[in-house]
């Protein structure tokens, strides 16, 4: 009799626990209904269903006038709401313009859809995003970003907002002061890469006032992911450590690493057999749960695009081991989720193989390592680097991808999850649209027709010359050619005769790829849209965005006319061919001033918006030019300058145009030069793709003034659109088809 009663007992204090989750579901996926369809809420119910044999799987069905939405957790409820958006309502909520005109009415799906998804983890984000695009985001712009991330049935973000407050209140029990601490934390935009243990110090010091806000967007931002039924990536601890702790520690073994690209004054490693290693990590751990709870799964990228500071296979093995079992002594349930970037298999074998998930960013290292020795493993795309202004990705390779992967287990072994890591967002929603949908498909769809349904979710209704347009682009820039993430265009490149690329390891875009008068083809196509799809802001962004790559692409061939009238020492052609380049120029930053997606004042302003004081302002801007320039503090030898180029309004007219009309000048003084005399590009030294930072005189006076431009403050530059879309881009068109027909294939 008493075993009854304690069973009965046991089930009654199971009720209540019941019926909170239950509350947390409805409450999450309410309320997630209600921000994005505030108008149409009511006419949605939500229901919790079990797992489908432990996968994650969401139905729609019609019940009356109402839709039901159905899932095993929030997240899969999100996605039967995007999948009804998409395919009922033909609708669409995006990074780049939102079509959600809907009906008073919704319609009611005639059968009911079930849908289940092949993949246990749905992983997002990379380190990089964090601050290419995410480095001055409010709670406003995060809370959609999480509604979006849900509805593309993600369920496990990367989520290291407020790590900065991690680090101050655990090396505080280490002998640093608030001061140092501020020091060794660097400026807002450059977090990724201290996380990754890359960099210490550079644009800083941080402000305390950054540090108390990150804590408490940090906390929103995870509590409402888990309220959603994700799972985040929280940081772990690898044993990088500041410089200055070598000093406040001396009983330790601290060693610095070498200095990357250039960049700071390098960073320092723990030694993971050192008695400090086990302390300061468990530390970390704690003081993160503490503010920010944990979920049981821990980044950690040891030595990424570095070395270890001892050679050999045992140091990175006692180095794979110390962060598994110090954050395991904390946290018993801890899973260690590693990228494979610079993946080190002495440290993946380390770890106990139920005990990580590995994050193979561009589904790319798994065939040369057995599937990570038989690791739990995530595919991915990365798609885009350092937040690069270009229209391009294979559509067709990322509707493929995942599937081709599931149809080999014998080969991917534990391959559970997908991932979307690239290092910067809002761009080619179409790549990411597909990347995720893919989460719900385990087979290809076919291409053509999975473009028309997006493009009828994005716009609303269909038109022939529409479709067409997008042909075209499904077999240039969306085709096998795209898949080259770096297409770079010569103005967003320092100043020279012979340009290879913009960034360090870009390239021009280039015919090869495409034709570039195909996109102008396209470009023509697009324009005769109806009036009520050219109302839509999702066609006046593609719209755009389609006007910008052509005009991108053509300031390529028109730069090569200024370099060969010059080289041909034709004064004539070298003023005329200049003061067309200068005046494309000046068109580009007018048709991107249309669109707040390619505003650079939006960015500064954003910036500038979160410090307290005129100084912290000033501070956060410097950081915000910095990142898309020179990258970091100037230096002699860097190399990541123009890595994040940006094609956007005010960059273009004050950076890039500027630089520019420099070298024309310089170049127009050179013509007066005796041809013996005059400057002659093979004597300058280049590093990665353009003349140095000492490349002579005129390179030296340039890059003080690259350097001196990231100073600037009280920004100039319009932070909100101008003008109209539609309009300016049939201007531009217009204007510049004559020089397009005349350069271009």
């Amino acid at each position: 009799m008493k075993t009854i009663h304690k069973i009965i007992l046991y089930l009654l204090l199971l009720v209540p626990a019941a019926n909170a989750l239950a509350s947390d579901f409805e409450t999450g996926t309410k309320s997630l209904i209600k921000r994005v369809l505030p108008k149409h809420a009511s006419f949605f119910e939500v229901a919790q269903i079990t797992a489908d044999n432990n996968k994650d799987v969401f139905e729609i069905e019609g019940k009356g006038s109402k839709i039901v939405l159905r899932g095993n957790t929030p997240v899969e409820v999100a996605s039967a709401l995007n999948w009804y958006l998409k395919y009922y309502c033909h609708a669409q909520r995006s990074w780049c313009g939102d079509n959600m005109d809907l009906p008073a009415k919704l319609p009611v799906p005639a059968s009911k859809v079930r849908i289940t998804s092949p993949y246990k983890d749905r992983v997002y984000l990379n380190y990089c995003t964090f601050n290419y695009s995410m480095s001055w985001w409010d709670w406003e712009r995060w809370e959609r970003e999480i509604d979006w991330m849900a509805m593309q049935g993600i369920n496990m973000p990367l989520s290291i907002t407020g790590q900065e407050a991690v680090w101050q209140n655990t090396l505080r029990k280490y002998g640093m002061n608030d001061e140092e601490i501020r020091s060794f934390l660097v400026g807002p935009a450059y977090f990724a890469w201290q996380w990754m243990t890359n960099i210490e110090s550079i644009n800083g010091p941080l402000p305390q006032n950054w540090i108390d806000r990150s804590i408490v967007l940090g906390q929103k931002i995870l509590t409402r992911q888990r309220q959603l039924g994700m799972t985040p990536i929280l940081q772990g601890f690898t044993g990088y450590v500041p410089i200055k702790l070598m000093e406040k520690q001396p009983q330790a073994d601290i060693r610095k690493k070498a200095v990357w690209f250039y960049v700071g004054p390098g960073t320092a490693q723990l030694n993971p057999l050192d008695p400090l290693y086990a302390r300061m990590s468990r530390t970390f751990i704690e003081e993160q749960t503490r503010l920010f709870g944990t979920n049981h799964i821990y980044a950690a990228d040891p030595f990424h695009e570095g070395k270890a500071p001892v050679d050999g296979d045992e140091y990175l093995a006692q180095v794979g081991k110390a962060i598994y079992s110090t954050t395991a002594s904390v946290d018993p349930k801890a899973v260690i989720a590693m990228q494979t970037w610079s993946m080190q298999k002495a440290i993946v074998q380390s770890i106990p193989p139920e005990r990580i998930l590995m994050l193979d960013l561009n589904a790319s290292k798994w065939k040369g390592s057995e599937a990570f020795w038989g690791r739990p493993w995530v595919g991915g795309i990365i798609h885009n680097f350092g937040g690069n202004t270009a229209m391009g990705g294979d559509l067709n390779a990322v509707l493929a991808a995942y599937p081709a992967i599931l149809n080999q287990p014998e080969k991917s072994k534990q391959f559970q999850g997908i991932g979307m890591f690239p290092e910067a967002i809002e761009h080619n929603p179409i790549i990411y649209e597909a990347a995720a949908e893919m989460a719900w498909r385990k087979e290809k769809p076919d291409t053509k027709k999975w473009m028309d349904d997006y493009l009828l979710a994005r716009y609303g209704s269909s038109n022939e010359k529409v479709s067409l347009a997008w042909d075209t682009l499904l077999h240039t820039a969306y085709g096998k050619s795209g898949i080259v993430t770096f297409m770079e265009s010569s103005i967003c490149a320092r100043p020279a005769l012979k340009i290879n690329g913009a960034s360090p390891n870009g390239a021009l875009n280039s015919e090869k790829k495409y034709r570039f008068k195909s996109l102008w083809e396209a470009l023509a196509l697009l324009q005769k849209a109806p009036a009520n799809m050219q109302a839509k802001d999702t066609y006046r962004y593609d719209l755009v965005d389609l006007a910008r790559q052509c005009v991108a692409d053509l300031a390529i061939p028109m730069q090569k006319e200024v370099a060969d009238a010059y080289r041909n020492g034709d004064k004539a052609a070298f003023g005329q061919s200049a003061k067309q380049y200068l005046a494309l120029m000046d068109d580009f930053d007018q048709l991107l001033g249309t669109r707040k997606e390619f505003l650079l004042g939006k960015w500064i302003a954003d910036a500038r918006a979160i410090g307290k004081t005129m100084a912290e302002s000033d501070l956060y801007e410097k950081n915000a030019r910095a990142l898309i320039t020179i990258w970091g503090p100037y230096n002699e030898q860097a190399i990541q300058y123009d890595y994040s180029a940006r094609q956007w309004n005010g960059m273009v007219k004050d950076f890039y145009k500027a630089r520019w009309k420099k070298f024309i000048d310089f170049l127009s003084a050179e013509l007066e030069k005796g041809e013996k005399e005059r400057y002659k590009e093979e004597k300058i030294n280049n590093r990665f793709n353009r003349p140095s930072n000492t490349g002579n005189d005129f390179y030296k006076a340039m890059s003080k003034w690259e350097s001196d431009w990231t100073e600037l403050h009280n920004p100039k530059f319009n932070d909100k659109p101008a003008g109209d879309e539609v309009k300016i881009v049939n201007q531009v068109y217009q204007s510049w088809l004559p020089t397009a027909n005349r350069l271009l294939k």
